[in-house]
């Protein structure tokens, strides 16, 4: 036992939580990269700093209100050794079940403030977050006006995401599934494919509707106009980096060193995101006669993200075609939103996000094979889906999808449609057409270009 008194596998476990949390935070240079190289050139700067600033703004408003909503009536983390906290959870009861609504307590992290497992699990939580929130600055790039950004960083970050992540996995309404209705282990996601892939996309796709397309991208003649990003090998290192940065994001949430899973975690991970990878491109490589690396790109996205909720409840095999049918998915989506939909995603961070959340959520109620998951959410026996007996938890994954779909595109809506009264969320035509460097943010990324 450390000289701290706390048994040397908490300890262990503890590090490992924070190394995964770093892990996870290097990601906000890939989604930066990613972004400003799917972007153009002249609207670099701009695109950099919504993913800069996303950083700090998020940690702010998380710290205030965020982790209290979304963690406040959990009561200790015990694979970390940490004491039993202050917890509070608003419930209501119907029909005689309780269910979680928000989280009031932990504010500003006052009750909490010398508690190591909580302050660790406040960085892990927080760069989830940071997750969640970046995936809209790539949807809405190239047009979105920076004060009205700056307000969104805040209002995803201490209200709309910790809402959704109380109700999976701060003992809310959607985890309490199976306790009170039977439905498997309630709405079950490892790592986070439904609470911020899809809740991030689902809000990209809100707030896109709302900015409209880009000057140029869909022209009178229903012709769609081609807006190439600037830098392509850019990307290619933005979207490695966010791959590196995925294996703290899935073998993280085991929030445990010393469990073994996490080597099944990690291989299932890269499995997925290199069958994601492969789809895509081969797919369009067949249908257009080149190999789109871009698409490829998204591709090994979109199986990441799909991977992300059921990773430690499949095997490899099953990890391999969750990531085919999510390159698929992002092939699909990225074309049907630009020519059935005239929705306007310069990045395809609607379709990696949200379509492939989705899938991922809805995977793990199809393939989980209850090899893992002993006891989730209260429930006894482990996680299967509907391929090994248990129908129930995959209707308790399409309840999860379903609320998200509803809850948070609903406010993510609202939200932006009210910044659109007050202030505008969109720059002047003269500032798009200048590009967003010059004229909003008064810097150029390539001043001697």
């Amino acid at each position: 036992m450390p000289a701290s008194g706390v048994p040397i596998d908490q300890s262990l476990n503890l590090a490992w939580v924070l190394v995964a949390g770093f892990l996870v935070m290097f990601m906000q240079a890939g989604f930066a990269m990613l972004e400003t190289g799917f972007t153009r050139a002249k609207n670099a700067t701009n695109t950099m700093a919504m993913n800069l600033i996303i950083y700090p703004v998020g940690v702010i408003g998380f710290w205030l209100t965020g982790y209290a909503f979304m963690m406040g009536g959990v009561h200790h983390w015990p694979s970390l050794g940490g004491v039993e906290t202050v917890h509070r959870e608003l419930t209501v009861s119907i029909a005689g079940h309780p269910f979680g609504l928000i989280g009031l307590s932990k504010f500003a992290l006052a009750s909490v403030s010398h508690d190591p497992a909580s302050l660790a699990m406040f960085l892990f939580a927080v760069v989830f977050m940071d997750t969640a929130a970046t995936i809209p600055t790539g949807a809405m790039a190239e047009r979105w006006k920076f004060i009205a950004f700056f307000i969104y960083g805040f209002f995803m970050s201490m209200f709309l995401y910790p809402l959704y992540g109380n109700w999976v996995w701060g003992g809310g309404w959607l985890s309490q599934l199976g306790m009170n209705f039977g439905l498997g282990h309630g709405h079950v996601d490892f790592a986070g494919s439904s609470v911020v892939h899809m809740t991030g996309g689902v809000t990209a796709l809100a707030g896109a509707i709302v900015l409209g397309p880009r000057i140029g991208k869909f022209r009178r003649d229903g012709a769609i106009g081609a807006l190439p990003g600037h830098n392509l090998p850019m990307a290619v290192i933005g979207t490695l980096i966010l791959a590196f940065g995925w294996f703290g994001f899935n073998a993280g949430s085991a929030l445990a060193a010393s469990d073994p899973r996490i080597g099944v975690i990690a291989a299932n991970t890269m499995l997925a995101s290199s069958a994601g990878a492969l789809a895509a491109l081969l797919y369009l490589w067949q249908r257009f006669k080149k190999p789109d690396i871009a698409m490829a790109c998204n591709g090994l996205l979109g199986g990441l993200v799909a991977i992300t909720a059921p990773c430690a409840f499949v095997g490899p095999q099953a990890a391999i075609l969750i990531g085919v049918v999510a390159g698929l998915i992002v092939v699909w989506v990225v074309l049907a939103l630009e020519r059935r939909f005239r929705i306007d995603d310069p990045v395809g961070a609607i379709a990696v996000h949200g379509a492939c959340g989705l899938w991922g959520a809805l995977a793990l109620g199809i393939f989980a094979d209850g090899s893992y998951g002993e006891g989730w959410n209260g429930v006894a026996g482990p996680v299967r889906g509907l391929l090994y007996g248990d129908g129930g938890q995959f209707l308790a994954q399409l309840i999860g999808v379903i609320a998200n779909l509803v809850v948070v595109f609903g406010l993510a809506l609202a939200f932006f449609l009210v910044i659109e009264r007050l202030i505008g969320n969109r720059v002047l035509a003269e500032v798009e057409w200048s590009g967003l460097d010059a004229l909003e943010m008064g810097s150029d990324a390539y001043p001697n270009v």
